[in-house]
């Protein structure tokens, strides 16, 4: 009869023994995955490696002459982070807060920033062959005004659109980067 300390043993050598691949590490040709969120009527989705973390939206302090969309500083772990409404910055239209809302963590140079977003997906994968051509997709009022300038590509799943969205472009945009108004 094993002891718990036997069972506790053989769960931390199987474990040990398991090295599963990241989801981006998996050999699929032709497929591409990443964070899928909302913002607005807009669906999009960025790489794995454009998102830090994925926080719920803490406790916000506004700074006085900052852009409308700079919402304000937190405090996340001890560092003040600029949290930033992306629609507003985008659509010049200020996100409605709810709970349960969801900032993504983004680096950029001299430090992370957070963005905003309406709601979170989570994972998604999309395949070569639901990728559609820009000209669609913005026929389908997905890449129009700002959003041109970050995203490159765009599939269809189930009749909706989903645009490939780069977070990294954004933070390294110099009105992005001058949240001073």
């Amino acid at each position: 009869m094993k002891t718990p300390f036997d069972v506790l043993s053989d769960y931390e050598r199987r474990s040990l023994a398991h090295v599963p691949g990241l989801p981006e590490q998996l050999d699929a040709p032709g497929l591409w995955r990443g964070v899928g969120y909302r913002i607005g009527g807009r669906r999009l989705a960025s790489t794995f490696t454009e998102v830090v973390e994925i926080l719920s939206l803490p406790q916000v302090t506004q700074v006085p002459g900052a852009q409308p969309w700079m919402l304000g500083l937190a405090n996340v772990r001890g560092s003040l982070l600029p949290i930033v409404d992306l629609k507003q910055f985008l659509e010049g239209e200020r996100t409605v807060l709810h709970e349960g809302q969801r900032i993504l963590l983004v680096r950029q140079p001299g430090g992370d920033v957070a963005v905003l977003i309406d709601e979170l997906y989570g994972q998604r994968s999309f395949h070569d062959q639901q990728q559609v051509s820009l000209e669609e997709a913005a026929g389908d009022g997905l890449i129009e005004g700002r959003y041109t300038h970050f995203i490159d590509r765009a599939y269809r799943i189930d009749g909706q659109p989903w645009g490939i969205f780069s977070l990294d472009r954004l933070a390294r945009t110099p009105e992005f980067r001058q949240a001073a108004a």
